[in-house]
């Protein structure tokens, strides 16, 4: 499998990308955008060998997370939709299906809605696009939350990639902040996304499964896949499979079939 790696700059903010495998004739190349804390490695690097077998992969890291590195600006979910156009700007790609997990749902969510032609299809999955989609412990908890929160499987990635002293914790409160002060979409809002998109959540995951089926109708024409699994182990997530990659395994030929739509 043929991989290339690259940065995109999107005034001042070098957005670090992967590309995987070849492009295939007629299938857009498939853009992974992983959620917070994350490299492409924690989040993506079980998947991507999986599913660059049927296309092209294209995968980011977000603000301060892996090899991009930290501005002064807050790392927002439109901040990171805008990177992300850079990069597909560089790539020449002016469409492509896109996947974004927990933290990076929202960018996928924002990229849909600020550049609809460059989303062909979309997969949000373990997300929320409204603050009422977890109790007022989870914002409680998120308030209160330290580094030692955070799963040693992440802190041992970023202090592997980035071992000058205070890039974790900024990482750490990027993410922090970002989840605090996430606003949420309206209704309206996401009635006006085109893209057709796919709900995935686990039934064990950070929102309910009644919560995953309500987002769903939010979007037009959505659909939804509830898998028995937790917070991305369905998509081979290191800190939530542990290596247990049969979920992912099941789950992945439901994911190729939406996209082939």
């Amino acid at each position: 499998m043929t991989s290339t790696h690259g940065y995109a700059d999107n005034n001042g903010l070098r957005m670090y990308y992967e590309v995987h495998g070849e492009a295939v004739a007629g299938r857009p190349p498939l853009l992974l955008i992983p959620g917070g804390g994350s490299t492409i490695g924690t989040n993506f690097g079980e998947l991507i060998p999986v599913l660059a077998d049927h296309r092209q992969v294209i995968a980011v890291e977000e603000e301060g997370h892996g090899r991009t590195r930290p501005t002064d600006r807050p790392l927002t979910a439109e901040n990171s939709a805008g990177d992300i156009l850079a990069v597909l700007e560089q790539l020449s790609v002016e469409t492509a299906d896109v996947l974004g997990f927990s933290a990076g749902g929202h960018t996928a969510v924002a990229l849909a809605l600020a550049r609809p032609a460059a989303v062909r299809r979309l997969i949000v999955a373990s997300t929320f696009v409204s603050r009422d989609a977890v109790p007022a412990e989870f914002w409680d908890g998120m308030a209160k939350a330290t580094l030692d929160d955070m799963p040693d499987t992440y802190k041992d990635a970023d202090r592997l990639l980035n071992p000058e002293p205070g890039h974790l914790e900024r990482l750490f409160e990027l993410d922090r902040r970002r989840i605090l002060d996430f606003p949420g979409w309206s209704d309206h809002e996401l009635g006006t996304i085109t893209a057709p998109a796919l709900v995935v959540s686990g039934d064990r995951d950070i929102v309910t499964a009644e919560y995953a089926a309500r987002m769903a109708g939010m979007i037009p024409g959505a659909r939804l896949l509830v898998v028995p699994g937790g917070h991305g182990d369905y998509l081979g997530e290191q800190a939530a499979s542990s290596g247990d990659l049969r979920t992912m395994h099941a789950t992945v030929p439901l994911l190729l079939r939406f996209l082939s739509g």
